[in-house]
């Protein structure tokens, strides 16, 4: 089971969310950034390290928030939300091709990748 992150940065009472570009796997899904697990590195440092490339922003990770267990096509994972603030930088977008910040609530009305739904209902109870 590959072990992935994600973060749930807040402005206010929106959330971040940003939809896979073209070419991407599961592109024209929504998501929460982040990315997998590569060892010997931390959930946080992992998710820090992922922002800065996908985002090109500094971070600071927190506590999780909330775990999901997915199994996809190509393999089952375990998504990890973290709490997760911008310490600096704009957002820049990667790989992905569009991003929005929602309140949680509308959140689930975007085509959301499977993964993260659960996380998205969670958000819901916090």
């Amino acid at each position: 089971m590959k072990l992935v992150t994600a973060a749930i940065i807040r402005n206010g009472e929106d959330i971040l969310v940003v939809r896979r570009g073209a070419g991407e796997m599961l592109a024209g899904f929504w998501e929460f950034p982040g990315g997998p697990v590569e060892h010997p590195e931390t959930l946080q440092e992992c998710l820090e390290r992922e922002l800065f490339a996908v985002l090109d922003i500094a971070s600071k990770a927190g506590q999780v928030i909330a775990v999901c267990d997915h199994e996809y096509d190509s393999g089952s994972i375990k998504l990890v939300a973290m709490e997760t603030e911008i310490v600096q930088g704009k957002i820049t977008l990667a790989v992905h091709d569009k991003m929005r910040w929602l309140p949680a609530s509308d959140i689930l009305n975007l085509k959301l990748a499977p993964a993260a739904i659960p996380i998205a209902q969670s958000l819901l109870d916090t």
